[in-house]
């Protein structure tokens, strides 16, 4: 590894060159025009851990820094559970009253996980950026101490080899099993900041050595440990997507864990970790780490589902219009929904998703205007048989297969008379993004105030404090300084 430095203080840089994806709201549609939704699942939690960083320096974060399906996805449901393996997802629905727009629904969408009782053995390769920019202490040092709870994890039948990137790229120590934990503790403490970033070549070199102890009955992942900052050789976000979406064909996972701030490139790390049917997270604390490679671990280690895929149709005669809220990075065509070559999401063992929409019902409140002609106005609810508010469908593969699977579920059109927890807390959620970033769907008249009791009201046993926390994010995000904004 490149020769030691001495670990500098967390000083950003005095004009910041964070990258973000540019992702615009989600517009409202007309489901006469385009009755059909498709997106493929996330449950990446980068953006949560990201606006907490902001928020904790006392910033307001730049607007496409809050995804809130990240935001809303960071969190425990307590949906209903799959009862087998092989049929590894159960869907839950419910429509309640929007709280903050009169005359209009929201709709809550879970997807719930089977959780593994016996995992596949992990071959994990360390990929670790020790570039001049990881020489701080919330980063390089922060990533350390991440991969030692990993290692502290591993079972004797596990394997991690620790490669580096700088100028080149190298490795530390090849795969070696669990039993070996001392010597691979080593081999991350050996790890020093300096020089250039030259992320696709570390890249090269860590799917080579996930490839020499590859199998086909054990999960294979490469785990990067990043700013973001590649600054040496192939930097095209473009072109590192193709590289990496090409590997992934080989059954090599790749996820991306970030840390840092002034230099953070989220856009190049989540189109990486998206390419590679991985998942993506924003490491900004011990505490965070601890949450990330403990226990939890296991929902970004072992995959139940590739390609997973969400599409909603609604129905017409009962439904004007529709918002989907978030997943803007991860909108699909129509058409990519059947078709099995259309990359998706991937999910873990014991993952869920959660998905809101907003609706307008038939003869609510619309934000698009009237159209002249009758033929193209919205269906009416009368001669509707159904009752259904829309039909909604899951794809998925099993991991290493080719041919996807198929979930369907019609979805009630009667509102429920009461929250649940779950989805108050979801949308007290839901509600802080979107008033976080300014979305133009969401009323100013909506209060901060509002929005932590909606959420102080949804708090649960909450055994780890999340919920506790982020109410206090609520109420620093309500008193940060207009100017803040970027």
């Amino acid at each position: 590894p490149p020769p030691p430095s001495q670990p500098g203080l967390i000083l950003p840089p005095a004009a910041s060159t964070e990258a973000y994806p540019d992702a615009a709201p989600n517009p409202v549609r007309r489901t006469a025009d385009q009755p059909v939704s498709t997106f493929s699942i996330d449950v990446d939690t980068a953006a949560y851990a990201n606006v907490r960083r902001f928020i904790n320096d006392n910033t307001t974060p730049p607007r496409d820094a809050v995804r809130i399906e990240e935001l809303v996805n960071y969190f425990d449901y307590t949906y209903a559970r799959p009862q087998s393996a092989s049929t590894p997802f159960a869907l839950s629905t419910s429509v309640v009253t929007s709280p903050w727009s009169q005359g209009r629904q929201i709709i809550h969408v879970g997807l719930q996980g089977y959780e593994q009782s016996d995992p596949r053995p992990l071959n994990l390769t360390f990929l670790v950026d020790v570039s001049g920019s990881m020489n701080s202490s919330d980063k390089l040092e922060l990533a350390k101490q991440s991969m030692n709870l990993i290692i502290d994890r591993l079972r004797p039948q596990d394997t991690i080899a620790v490669t580096y990137y700088a100028e080149g790229a190298g490795t530390v120590v090849g795969p070696t099993t669990g039993a070996q934990k001392l010597k691979l503790r080593c081999a991350v403490a050996a790890l020093n900041a300096r020089g250039g970033t030259a992320g696709a070549t570390g890249m090269t070199n860590a799917y080579d050595q996930a490839q020499a102890s590859f199998a086909r009955n054990k999960v294979n992942r490469i785990l990067m440990f990043t700013d973001g900052d590649f600054n040496v050789g192939v930097t095209d976000n473009k072109r590192l997507e193709d590289y990496v979406a090409d590997k992934r064909k080989t059954g090599i996972y790749l996820s991306v864990y970030g840390y840092g701030r002034g230099n953070y490139q989220d856009e190049r790390m989540q189109a990486v970790s998206q390419a590679g049917n991985g998942t993506a997270a924003y490491i900004d604390s011990l505490k965070e780490a601890r949450r990330q490679f403990g226990p939890r671990f296991d929902r970004g280690a072992f995959p139940i589902a590739d390609d997973v895929k969400i599409q909603v149709e609604f129905n017409p005669a009962r439904v004007a219009e529709w918002r989907l809220i978030g997943y803007e990075t991860r909108a699909l065509n129509e058409a990519d929904f059947n078709n099995d070559a259309v990359d998706a999401g991937e999910v873990g063992s014991g993952a869920s998703v959660t998905a809101l929409y907003e609706i307008t019902p038939v003869g609510g409140p619309a934000q698009i205007g009237d159209r002249r002609y009758a033929a193209n106005r919205t269906a009416r609810s009368s001669g509707d048989p159904s009752g259904e508010l829309g039909f909604i469908q899951v794809r998925y593969k099993a991991p290493g297969e080719t041919e996807s699977k198929l979930i369907q579920q019609p979805l009630a059109a009667t509102p429920s008379s009461a929250m649940s927890e779950n989805t108050r807390w979801a949308l007290a959620v839901t509600a802080f993004g979107q008033k976080l970033r300014r979305d133009p769907w969401m009323p100013a008249t909506y209060s901060w105030e509002q929005i932590l009791q909606m959420a102080q009201d949804a708090r649960g046993q909450d055994p780890y404090g999340e919920r506790a926390e982020f109410t206090q994010m609520v109420r620093a995000a309500a008193s940060l300084a207009p100017n803040t904004t970027p």
